[in-house]
């Protein structure tokens, strides 16, 4: 508890909530070692702290210093818990810290290898053509501007929820580069849109977002229930993109011709996914596994597919030139009569496996170690009072969204599922809902936007993106009013 006069008490309660939802610590039990401990008020929770708010002032300034994000947080996360072993070994208990990493790092393991599959996954169905036959299609189709801005945007709120908020922004935003070439306003009002959109469609599936997919492996939300948050994530995007629409010409650019081709077995890769998916799912409903052994077994599966695809021409050879009528099984001492020379290079999953987002792999975990060090000082219980107590969970979690626009939203659900502060399943919809769609205020509050400022560098700006976040915070809004009505029942 703090000392001093009520004023002063309720100041640091404050900027301790502030703290708090970018902090949290997985093991409770070391969290009230900490607190038992005054570890809160020490020169351990001040020192923290710093190291922590030092590390994500790096994390922030990534695109002007070109340091990346992982770097800095590793490093803090390391700093953070030696003060943390240090402070519980000098008292005594030399066992609270290593329980709580130990727990911290299975947090941190099923969420590595569930996206490191995802990733591969996608980067396996980009390496064999489908994005690009996709975007060439939606290049030569001839849209109007106002076309591919309701085109782009639609695709982003339906693509995100399966593949992810990040890649489908990119994907969509080199459509409106590529059509809208030269007309600058036409490319920041529709990557502005395909932010949204993307944030959006991924708040309403385990798969679109990892605050969701978070959420999801905690066993809090089921699979199924998520699917109540679609006509809330509609309003979301519908709401800012019919006001931003109105600027759109209708007028219709050059067209372009570009050509994109499948490689072999390209759908049949798009079939895994979706078979690995089921999987993930199923194991988590039926035989109560984390998701993530089935997203680990379909990689598996993928893996052995593209062992078949390296060695299809070993298997079945193709028929030499000179072949009238006799099976090409028949020809195997003629290799260098085979058609080989037609086919794309062999599908390497390995290589998909090295494309995978490692430095937001390591982000993630710099995070949850940090986050779970700073908890174990003891900040848990303080902050949740606070926040889910004297706020109550309505305001909280509206703020949640509002914060998450200006600190990444997985720290900020990573604390407020450590703390599992007591809520219906209606507010725990509504953190789920917000914390997924209230990045999209700020272009720096997703990872989906950062992306698209990298990729239409010059154009999609942080300013361009603030013209826009009172029509996006009216969306914002209307989303939260949806869903206190359409799923008013979920609410006790």
């Amino acid at each position: 508890m703090l000392r001093g006069d009520r004023r002063g008490k309720r100041l640091y309660s404050w900027l301790a909530a502030a703290v708090l939802l970018m902090m949290s610590g997985p093991a409770l039990a070391a969290a009230e070692a900490g607190a038992n401990l005054g570890l809160t008020t020490s020169w351990v929770g001040f020192t923290s702290i710093i190291i922590f708010v030092l590390a994500y002032v790096l994390v922030i300034s990534e695109e002007a210093i070109h340091l990346k994000k992982s770097k800095p947080v590793m490093v803090a996360a390391g700093l953070i818990w030696v003060l943390v072993a240090m402070a519980f070994a000098t008292a005594g208990d030399t066992h609270s810290a290593e329980e709580a990493v130990r727990h911290n790092l299975l947090e941190f393991a099923e969420l590595f290898l569930f996206l490191l599959a995802a990733m591969t996954y996608i980067n396996s169905m980009d390496e064999r053509g489908i994005f690009g036959v996709l975007r060439a299609w939606l290049v030569s189709r001839g849209f109007s501007f106002r076309g591919i801005f309701w085109v782009t945007g639609v695709l982003s709120f339906v693509i995100s929820p399966v593949a992810d908020n990040l890649t489908t922004a990119l994907l969509m935003a080199t459509v409106v580069m590529a059509v809208g070439a030269g007309n600058h306003r036409f490319v920041a009002v529709s990557c502005v849109n395909i932010v949204v959109a993307a944030n959006a469609g991924g708040a309403f599936s385990p798969f679109g977002d990892i605050t969701t997919l978070m959420v999801w492996q905690k066993g809090i939300v089921q699979f199924q229930e998520f699917f109540v948050l679609f006509i809330p994530s509609v309003v979301n995007w519908i709401v800012p993109a019919v006001i931003m629409s109105f600027t759109i010409s209708g007028e219709r650019p050059d067209p372009l011709d570009e050509r994109a081709e499948l490689h072999d077995g390209a759908w049949v890769v798009v079939g895994l996914f979706i078979f690995t998916i089921v999987l993930a799912v199923s194991f988590h409903q039926f035989l109560h596994l984390p998701p993530v052994i089935g997203m680990m077994t379909g990689l598996g599966i993928l893996k052995l597919y593209g062992y078949f695809l390296t060695n299809r021409d070993r298997f079945f050879p193709p028929p030499s030139e000179d072949d009238i009528g006799q099976s090409g099984l028949m020809e195997e001492t003629m290799p260098d009569k085979r058609k080989t020379s037609d086919r794309p290079p062999a599908f390497n999953v390995f290589k998909a496996l090295q494309r995978a987002e490692w430095d937001t792999l390591m982000f993630f975990y710099g995070i949850i170690l940090c986050v779970g060090g700073l908890g174990a000082i003891g900040y848990l219980a303080l902050g949740s009072n606070l926040m889910y107590g004297d706020l109550g969970p309505t305001t909280a979690n509206i703020l949640v969204g509002i914060l998450s626009a200006i600190v990444d939203n997985i720290p900020i659900m990573f604390a407020v599922l450590s703390v599992l502060p007591e809520m219906d399943h209606g507010q725990w919809l509504l953190v789920t809902l917000t914390a997924g769609t209230g990045g999209s205020l700020l272009s720096v509050g997703s990872a989906a936007g950062v992306a698209v400022m990298g990729q239409a560098r010059g154009v999609y700006t942080f300013v361009a993106h603030l013209k826009w976040t009172w029509a996006i915070a009216l969306g914002y809004a209307a989303s939260i009013a949806a869903h206190f009505l359409v799923n008013a029942g979920a609410f006790q």
